[in-house]
């Protein structure tokens, strides 16, 4: 990416912890109040656990974990439930080729974050390198952009969240 191209998708930008993120709209299925998971036995830290979305059982990942951020502060009374949303994106390839009955690749993912924030379109922002990001693990960054003179990071999803999918 040059520097300063123009957003050429629309983007999904949310709040993990203090680190404003986003990601492109394409791959963002749908966002839902965070909901209570039942956790996997087994499974690492990052898996928040699974979640049953109309039928289809979700692997949810902690988006601070994720993203080697610190724990968030503690919920202010476990009455409230959790607080945030799950934001719930499609991995993958549209058509899958090896795949018997050619059916689709796409697994559902669910991130976790604290706040949605906005959605940007094309022309609305500007997006940078991924160059000197203090904390942030430059493979999991595809850009860096503007939103109201804020920073916010472009996250590769499939860097971020492939390799907890299962197979």
């Amino acid at each position: 990416m040059t520097e300063g191209s123009l957003v050429s998708a629309r983007l999904l930008v949310f709040r993990v912890g203090t680190l404003a993120c986003a990601a492109d709209v394409d791959q963002v299925r749908e966002i839902l109040p965070r909901l209570p998971t039942t956790r996997i036995p087994g499974a690492p830290p990052v898996v928040a656990g699974l979640v049953n979305v109309r039928g289809t059982l979700v692997t949810v990942v902690e988006g601070w974990r994720a993203l080697g951020l610190p724990p968030p502060s503690p919920l202010p009374s476990p009455e409230s439930g959790p607080a945030g949303s799950t934001i719930i994106l499609e991995l993958g390839k549209g058509e899958d080729a090896g795949n018997e009955g050619g059916g689709t690749s796409k697994k559902l993912i669910g991130f976790t974050v604290d706040e949605v924030m906005d959605m940007l379109a094309g022309g609305e922002t500007r997006l940078e390198d991924r160059k000197g990001l203090p904390g942030v693990d430059p493979t999991l960054v595809r850009a860096v952009g503007r939103r109201n003179g804020e920073l916010f990071i472009v996250l590769d999803v499939a860097a971020l969240l492939g390799p907890i999918l299962p197979s």
